[in-house]
C-alpha cells in the first residue's frame, strides 16, 4: 500500500522518521511517499486533507480530527519545550495592542500559546518560521514567535527573550505543552492505523538507542548545521513522549484543546475518539 508522509525537515522529525523511511526498520509492505515541508504548509495540507499520514501542530488538530486520529507516537510534547517571543535589545516592555508580532503560522501550537499569553495582540503577521528572526532583526516586526532551533541560537543572533511562551503555558495550565503529533487519516481503517502506529513507534525506539547519533539524513534537512544545535534541538524534544503519549500525553492534549475552545469560541464539537 502507498501513503504519503508528511514531516518537517527539523532535527527532531528526521530523527525520529530515519529508520522507518531509510530501511532500518521494516515498513511492513508500506510504501511511503515522503515530503518534507515546514510545519505550517503540513497544516495547511491537513486541512486539505492532502496526506495519508502527517506531523501537525496540535494548535490545528480541532480542525482536522473528524479526517484524521492522531498516532501516540512521533510527536513532540514535554516541559521546557514551548516557543519564545523574542525582540532586538531596547525594545521594552511587549504592547499587544501597539507592536507587530511574526508568528509560525495561524494554525500553529505557537500561535495558541502567544494567544493565551495575549488574547489582546492587534497586529500579528504569519509567516514561515525560519523567517521570523530575520524579520525582527530588520525592524519588519517589533517581536517574534520563534520555534525549533531559533530556541538555541536567538541571543548568538542579536535577539533576547521577551517570554518564554511555554513556561507561561505550564504555569497556567500545570501541563506539558503539546507542540506537535502524527495524524493518520481515519478512512485507512484500524488495521493500517494500528500498523502505522507501531511502526512509527519502532522508528522512535530505533533512533533513541542509537543517540547521541547525529544521522546524514538528520544532518542534510537541518535548518541549523552546527552539530551541536541538532544535538540539543533533538535532546529537548524528543522523549520518552515521543514514543508513546500514555495517558499523562493524552491528557495535555485534552488540556490543550479546552484552551483552544478558550481562545475560539464557537469552535466545533470534537469526535469522541481523538486517538488511534
Amino acid at each position: 500500500m502507498r501513503l504519503t508522509l508528511g514531516f518537517s525537515p527539523c532535527p527532531n522529525d528526521t530523527f525520529i522518521f530515519d529508520a522507518l523511511v531509510n530501511g532500518a526498520v521494516d515498513a511492513e509492505g508500506l510504501d511511503l511517499d515522503v515530503r518534507l515541508e515546514d510545519v505550517q504548509t503540513l497544516n495547511e495540507w491537513a486541512l486539505a486533507g492532502r496526506l495519508d499520514v502527517s506531523k501537525i501542530s496540535y494548535g490545528v488538530l480541532p480542525l482536522v480530527a473528524r479526517e484524521y486520529a492522531v498516532l501516540a507516537s512521533g510527536g513532540a510534547l514535554g516541559l521546557g519545550v514551548g516557543p519564545l517571543l523574542v525582540a532586538r535589545p531596547g525594545l521594552g516592555a511587549f504592547d499587544p495592542a501597539r507592536m507587530r508580532v511574526a508568528i509560525p503560522g495561524r494554525n500553529t501550537t505557537a500561535h495558541l500559546l502567544f494567544s493565551l499569553a495575549y488574547p489582546g495582540a492587534a497586529h500579528k503577521q504569519f509567516m514561515v518560521f525560519s523567517e521570523i528572526e530575520r524579520a525582527v532583526l530588520s525592524g519588519a516586526v517589533d517581536a517574534g514567535v520563534i520555534i525549533h532551533e531559533g530556541r538555541f541560537t536567538y541571543r548568538a543572533k542579536g535577539l533576547e527573550r521577551l517570554m518564554d511562551l511555554g513556561e507561561h503555558w505550564e504555569s497556567r495550565t500545570r501541563s506539558p505543552i503539546p507542540l506537535g503529533g502524527i495524524v493518520a487519516r481515519r478512512t485507512l481503517g484500524p488495521e493500517v492505523l494500528g500498523k502505522l502506529e507501531r511502526l512509527v513507534r519502532a522508528s522512535a525506539e530505533h533512533a533513541l538507542a542509537r543517540r547521541p547519533l547525529v544521522t546524514e539524513y538528520v544532518r542534510c534537512h537541518a535548518q541549523e548545521m552546527d552539530e551541536a544545535v541538532m544535538r540539543q534541538h533533538i535532546d529537548l524534544y524528543v522523549n520518552a513522549f515521543s514514543v508513546d503519549l500514555g495517558e499523562a500525553g493524552r491528557r495535555a492534549v485534552g488540556t490543550l484543546l479546552d484552551v483552544y475552545r478558550q481562545v475560539n469560541p464557537g469552535a466545533p464539537a470534537l469526535p469522541g475518539d481523538l486517538f488511534v
